[in-house]
């Protein structure tokens, strides 16, 4: 039985960018978190003294959360600005 939402000729075309460039896209936002992470724990280090084991861990995660997110929105204006140019280059 069809779909009544499903047009007889198949989907229609899509401005999903291909695989791979998602795979680099999610690459690309785990390399900036562990780099933000790094950041942070390192501009701790060198500004605490004594026990500093929760303020390396608070830099940590902020520093990823901020790196990882920062790439974030840049990674899907990317990928959005891709699949409008493939559905365009279509039309």
């Amino acid at each position: 039985m069809a779909d009544e939402n499903e047009s007889p000729a198949g989907p229609g075309p899509t401005a999903l960018p291909g695989v791979g460039a998602r795979i680099v896209a999610f690459l690309a936002i785990c390399v900036a978190g562990l780099s933000g992470l790094l950041i942070g724990v390192s501009l701790v280090g060198v500004q605490c003294t004594g026990d500093c084991g929760l303020p390396k861990g608070i830099g940590a995660i902020l520093g990823g959360v901020v790196g990882a997110g920062g790439v974030a929105v840049v990674a899907v204006l990317v990928l959005r600005a891709m699949g409008e140019w493939q559905a365009a280059g279509r039309d």
